[in-house]
């Protein structure tokens, strides 16, 4: 059996139970759970009981078992049913400690996690998407009053089937589509359910419309409806709010969440649409048919083809999206005491969490309350140069937090285990293996092997973020900053280090220290100097050099590679928050000033704004997508209470009559004919724009590039170019 083989078995990283083939657990009141598991090309139900439980610090009604250590809740307390483990929790709130999902109760007692034994192409997985009437106004789709056009359907097998309404005006036949879809989906019997804004968009619809022609939406494996509640989704700065649905024994993936996961650490992506991400990961396709809201009602009554094959190569796309992103997500499932769709939507210290409470209730242990939150310091983060500079090299210390806990045995004082600094440790010897065996793997297993190690990767890099994490039973705020301290006093000595050799340091951040070097350093050279005074556990990692850097404050700066290829990193410089016309001003204007070109850029400004008071761009050019970030009822009673601003976004939203949530965006331009404005005022929604009537604030956008230009132009000294460090 190969090392990695070995570490799939690790009982406190993938459960002690090595039953393989779980494609699904649900809860069945009142005491036990559905197992779905793969057989072959069937998929078979297995039962077995599951008395719902809590942890609690004294013994209470029901079946106590003391647990050994002196952790507060010193007792797991079993009910005979879930009605009764929701009556205890209502009466004894402060003395337990309770999971609310019961499937992931069953996984986190039983060690069994789903998909073990499985590779990513044995799921079953299916794309849903729906196309929808739009009137000759443009306005975006109501669920409640306009029919479907048609359900596009593919699987993971390459099978594709498209549902049309021929007559959207005879409700009889969105009827049949309805009823078919559900047919289709209960035949196909798919493991995962994906589409892209799937939650907000596509099943919202289809509920609505089942509900008006009576069709029961029995998508589950035991023949159960589709159901929802709310819930409320984190990803980086953004809030989402939406209606979370589940289908029993099966998952629903939004890959539009994936993309916006993605996009967290790359922030790379200009859109999250379908299209605009199916272009950046490299799978639209080629003949990729483009069409707005109204030309999607045209085509399904004119140019049916079209809107058949334009339909169906939303669903390859959300198909190939999904296969592009997925992985990661599989692979942490295997891992985690969650069902697929849970692992998607779990923050990565919580799901660390379930590693400790898994581990801790196999060996009978009792588990430590939450801890008290305290403020600390972050990492060490500065700038000493603003301006460009050339031939720029760039260290890091590898896996900085990871390494100082590790080598200063800083860990959770409540983890009388020792459970942290052990699966700390085994992943990193575990995430070396795998990497070390794709070297000679090949096709599916090399892709497996690369899921694994990139999990890996994303859970020793989680480790840090868990000893301050307010929710975290063995979080310690007071380890956490030691780490962040004992990091901070790491790289001020290598920064010391630097300048003492006759390195510039540009700047310093999370991803590392940005440095032009002595001159008589040579890259193996200075890494072995600057390796020998480090303490033993750290090691420093040279892993790039640059033609140029541009660095216009801290945390925003532009980086040219050796090959030509540009980067630019900071919300002041790359921000999805502003309009498109700046956004390619500023990367233009920043590789003109690294390329040494800086005269180039008046001449730029200079045919933008011709453009602008030409108009002769499109919308897509100056309109403003913002995502809202509270309900409409939330932002109406803060601006009653003159506690926020006016905001064009919420305004737009309010005005539109829509069922808008957190999370929602909106596209938007500014009208009039000042370039000062109050935006919330003279904001209209992109469907408004009219390219034959155009009513475009042309002073406005003028006044934006003006500023824009001003900041660069800032940069562009005399003799540009010719300097080493300007």
């Amino acid at each position: 059996m190969s090392p990695v083989s070995l570490l799939e078995l690790d009982p406190v990283l993938f459960g002690v139970d090595p039953t393989e083939g779980i494609v699904a657990v649900e809860f069945a009141a009142p005491d036990h759970v559905h197992i779905y598991r793969r057989d072959g090309d069937k998929t078979t139900v297995e039962e077995a009981t599951h008395k719902p439980f809590a942890w609690a610090t004294e013994p209470l009604p029901g079946n106590s078992r003391e647990l050994a250590g002196k952790n507060a809740f010193r007792f797991t307390v079993a009910f005979d049913s879930a009605a009764q483990f929701s009556t205890a929790k209502a009466a004894y709130k402060k003395q337990v400690f309770a999971l609310n999902d019961l499937a992931h109760q069953y996984l986190l007692q039983s060690g069994r996690t789903l998909f073990k034994g499985m590779a990513f192409q044995d799921l079953r997985r299916m794309q849903v998407d729906i196309e929808t009437f739009t009137g000759a106004d443009g306005v975006m789709s109501d669920s409640a009053k306009d029919p479907l056009l048609a359900i596009s359907l593919s699987d993971s097998s390459g099978w594709e089937e498209i549902l049309v309404v021929d007559d959207p005006s005879d409700e009889a036949q969105e009827k049949e589509v309805l009823e078919k879809f559900v047919a289709l989906v209960r035949q196909r019997d798919p493991d995962v359910i994906e589409g892209h804004n799937i939650f907000k968009f596509d099943l919202p619809y289809l509920e609505t419309r089942a509900r008006k022609h009576k069709v029961k939406l029995d998508l589950g494996r035991d023949g159960s409806a589709l159901r929802s509640h709310p819930s409320r989704l984190q990803i980086a700065e953004r809030l989402i709010q939406y209606r979370k649905f589940e289908i029993h024994g099966r998952h629903i993936v939004d890959t539009l969440f994936l993309v916006q996961f993605h996009d967290v650490g790359a922030r790379e992506l200009e859109s999250f649409g379908l299209k605009a991400a199916a272009r950046h990961f490299g799978v639209a396709e080629d003949d990729r048919i483009e069409l707005g809201a109204r030309e999607i009602t045209e085509a399904h009554d004119k140019k049916r083809e079209t809107f058949t094959q334009y339909a169906l190569q939303d669903v390859r796309e959300t198909r190939a999206l999904s296969a592009a992103l997925s992985p990661a997500w599989f692979t942490q499932t295997a891992i985690f005491p969650y069902n697929y769709q849970d692992v998607v939507i779990r923050g990565n210290a919580t799901k660390i969490n379930s590693l400790f409470l898994r581990e801790y209730l196999r060996q009978g242990q009792s588990v430590p309350s939450l801890p008290e939150v305290r403020r600390f310091e972050g990492g060490y983060t500065d700038i000493f140069f603003t301006g460009v500079a050339r031939d720029v090299w760039h260290c890091d210390i590898a896996s900085l937090y990871p390494s100082v806990m590790l080598s200063f045995g800083l860990f959770p004082k409540a983890d009388t285990l020792g459970v942290f600094g052990e699966m700390l440790a085994r992943l990193r010897k575990f995430r070396l293996e795998a990497k070390a065996a794709m070297r000679s793997a090949k096709g599916a297993q090399k892709a497996h092997l690369d899921a694994l190690q990139g999990t890996f990767k994303i859970l020793i890099n989680s480790f840090y973020g868990y000893l301050g994490f307010a929710q975290g039973n063995f979080a310690d705020f007071e380890a956490a900053a030691a780490v962040t301290a004992k990091g901070r006093e790491l790289l001020r000595g290598m920064v010391d280090w630097l300048r003492q050799r006759g390195a510039d340091v540009i700047e310093i951040d999370t991803d590392g220290i940005y440095f032009t070097p002595p001159k008589d350093a040579t890259w193996h050279g200075l890494y072995r100097e600057l390796a020998a005074t480090l303490p033993e556990g750290i090691e420093v990692e040279f892993d790039a050099r640059y033609a140029a850097m541009f660095s216009y404050k801290a945390k925003n700066y532009a980086l040219l590679s050796e090959d030509g290829k540009l980067s630019i990193k900071g919300a002041a410089l790359k921000s999805r928050g502003l309009e498109k016309f700046q956004r390619i001003f500023i990367e233009r204007a920043v590789r003109a000033l690294l390329e040494g070109k800086p005269e180039v850029i008046p001449s730029m400004h200079a045919e933008f704004a011709k453009a602008l008071r030409d108009r002769s761009w499109d919308a897509e050019m100056f309109v403003k997508t913002e995502a809202l970030q509270d309900s409409l009822e939330a932002y109406q009673k803060k601006i009653a209470a003159s506690s926020r601003n006016r905001s064009a976004a919420f305004e737009l939203a309010l005005r539109s009559g829509r069922k808008m949530q957190a999370g929602d965006r909106v596209t938007y331009y500014i009208t009039g004919t000042k370039k000062t404005v109050k935006a919330y005022e003279s904001a209209r929604l992109l469907e408004e724009w009219n390219p034959k009537q155009r009513d475009e604030n042309t002073a406005y956008y003028l006044s934006k590039l003006e500023d824009l230009a001003a900041k660069f132009e800032a940069f562009v000294p005399a003799g540009a170019g010719g300097d080493r460090l300007l």
